[in-house]
């Protein structure tokens, strides 16, 4: 499966929290997230295992007790069942890899 740029298809997921899903197979989906400043990602956590990159911005991120402030070029990985939660510091855009593929990330479904 292939995926060509395109600047359209976010859905809100939360206030200030966008996220468009760019590439999935059997196993594994890749999401983009917009992330806006000042926004919040309440702690929760999901069976999937979770890969993240920061391309731009700064996130406060706590993945289970360890907090974490990541700029550009940072990475993480949650292991799935982990409660993990995420404050905006600085507009970001994030590329996040889910294991297996989160079904309410697939296109056409509200996530």
């Amino acid at each position: 499966m292939f995926n060509k740029t395109d600047p359209s298809g976010y859905q809100a997921a939360l206030p200030g929290i966008r996220l468009k899903t760019l590439v999935h197979g059997e196993k594994t989906l890749m999401a983009e997230f917009l992330l806006d400043a000042g926004s919040v990602l309440p702690r929760h956590a999901h069976p999937h295992e979770q890969t993240g990159y920061l391309v731009r911005g700064r996130l406060r991120l706590t993945i289970g007790e360890q907090t974490q402030e990541v700029g550009p070029g940072d990475s993480w990985s949650i292991p799935g069942d982990t409660e993990h939660s995420a404050e905006v510091l600085a507009d970001a855009l994030a590329i996040e890899v889910f294991s297996p593929v989160r079904e309410d990330y697939l296109p056409g479904k509200e996530p």
